[in-house]
């Protein structure tokens, strides 16, 4: 079930709504787990089963590492742990993969298993993942409510796509949390412009880039329309889930941590990570790139650190080489920037457009079929195809669409919250608001709505990983 469709926000959620909020405090994480565990299995059922016994195997092991605190008990069922969830998401995601490249390197024909892929498995494995960490480094305590545990891993407004919720982010709101009109109020507005982002903006960009592909005779301005087309249409669509997973927790009492914080006015690669899928790159910081020992090692071992990091990073998102080359990318960039280049040059305005050319081509990386389709696709960007510069056809698409991409340049800026709170900042401008907001929210989610009547089956991006 998806956030963008009729069938979620005019069924599922007002009866999950009025359910959740006419039943006693007590009650009110059972019908949160209910609900998420419906809208898991509204497309696949099956899949509950793993992501059940996902959950199981943590509750099972955490317990056991806060009874054994210190033993090698504890650190027996933390390593079980670990394998048990790493090996499923494994199992699920990479099995075909390395038996393909095993095929490839011997010649043999060992068949593929085809396992469809779970959706939401990298994301709330990587939260199983973190909870029996903390437990056993001793930072919160054991969960011994299973329907607590399992409503933290399954909660469906973070479950598909993130952002990935660390247990002791919300371990104190599971038990003791309310929600006040302010909160839903301030849950419904992010919601609305969630779904905004995905609908108008991130969809609208999407179609360029579905026209471009299907388009026979490409141009080198056609490449780079389609390279700014889906930077815009990824940003959008994951931003937008990650806002609508944020007002859907902040109706429910729950309060998660921002994943994006405009990432393309990033003046560096490592600023951009800053600011982009925070919750990532948060995770692989703590309980990856730290354990190797970060930055507090020799060059050498922090180069290795940073290849390995980002070389997971890459693969996390994908089976692909693609992903795994889209990881090392920035891995060289960061190196890059932390040893070669200078300071002083870190915040000039060639930087900016150093940044976004690097994220454009590793987006073009991220989106392409295979390894050799992503450098064919440099070749022609960069005018080395032997294709033409510029044809009718791709002037057309710029034209029709120079208004769209204008829009969510300016939009993917931090442009319009200051214009809104400058506005806010006066007592007229208040007043203002206090109307404006509420009737743009409701104008954004009618807009959206006849759109999503009129128009097909619309995934994000990230429910693929």
């Amino acid at each position: 079930m998806l956030f963008s469709s009729i069938t979620f926000l005019y069924c599922f959620l007002p009866c999950v709504l009025l359910l959740y909020f006419i039943v006693p405090n007590r009650m009110k994480n059972t019908v949160l787990l209910l609900a998420s565990l419906f809208f898991y299995g509204w497309g696949e059922p099956k899949y509950l089963i793993f992501m059940l016994a996902s959950v199981t195997q943590s509750y099972i092991a955490a317990l056991l590492v806060e009874r054994f605190r210190g033993t090698k008990i504890a650190k027996a069922a933390l390593a079980v742990s670990a394998v048990a969830s790493l090996g499923l998401l494994a199992y699920c995601k990479y099995a075909d993969f390395f038996i393909g490249n095993f095929n490839a390197v011997t010649g043999l024909s060992v068949p593929l298993l085809k396992v469809a892929l779970p959706v939401g498995i990298s994301f709330y494995t990587f939260q199983i993942l973190s909870y029996v960490i903390d437990v056993y480094r001793g930072d919160v305590p054991a969960q011994r409510n299973f329907i607590d545990l399992a409503m933290y891993v399954a909660m469906f407004p973070q479950l598909i796509a993130g952002p990935i919720v660390r247990y002791s982010d919300i371990a104190g709101s599971l038990k003791n949390r309310k929600t006040t009109l302010a909160d839903a109020s301030e849950g419904i507005t992010r919601f609305s412009v969630g779904l905004a982002k995905k609908i108008l903006l991130a969809n609208s960009a999407a179609l360029i880039v579905s026209e471009f592909k299907a388009y026979g005779e490409k141009t080198v301005l056609f490449y780079w329309l389609y390279a700014a087309a889906y930077m815009l249409h990824i940003y959008f669509d994951f931003s937008g889930y990650s806002d609508m997973a944020i007002g859907l927790g902040r109706i429910f009492g729950f309060r998660f941590s921002e994943n994006f914080k405009y990432p393309y006015v990033s003046a560096s690669i490592t600023e951009f990570w800053r600011r982009w899928h925070i919750s990532l790159g948060g995770w692989f910081r703590d309980y990856l790139y730290i354990p190797l020992g970060g930055n507090r090692v020799k060059p050498m071992r922090h180069v290795f650190n940073i290849l390995v990091v980002w070389t997971a990073t890459g693969f996390w998102h994908g089976a692909s080489w693609n992903f795994v080359l889209w990881g090392l990318l920035y891995a060289v960039l960061l190196l890059f920037e932390k040893y070669i280049l200078r300071p002083q040059a870190r915040f000039s305005v060639p930087m900016h457009i150093y940044t976004l050319l690097f994220v454009m081509l590793g987006f073009v990386l991220f989106d392409a079929a295979s390894v050799a389709d992503a450098f064919m696709s440099f070749k022609s960007m960069f005018g080395f195809a032997g294709i033409p510069a510029v044809n009718a056809a791709s002037l057309y698409y710029l034209k029709s669409n120079l208004v769209l991409l204008t829009v969510a340049v300016v939009g993917a800026t931090p442009l319009p919250k200051r214009i809104y709170e400058k506005i806010g900042g006066t007592v007229g401008g208040s007043r203002v608001l206090a109307v404006l907001t509420p009737t743009a929210t409701v104008v954004a989610i009618a807009v959206c709505t006849a759109y999503l009547i009129d128009g097909s089956f619309n995934p994000f991006v990230y429910f693929r990983f």
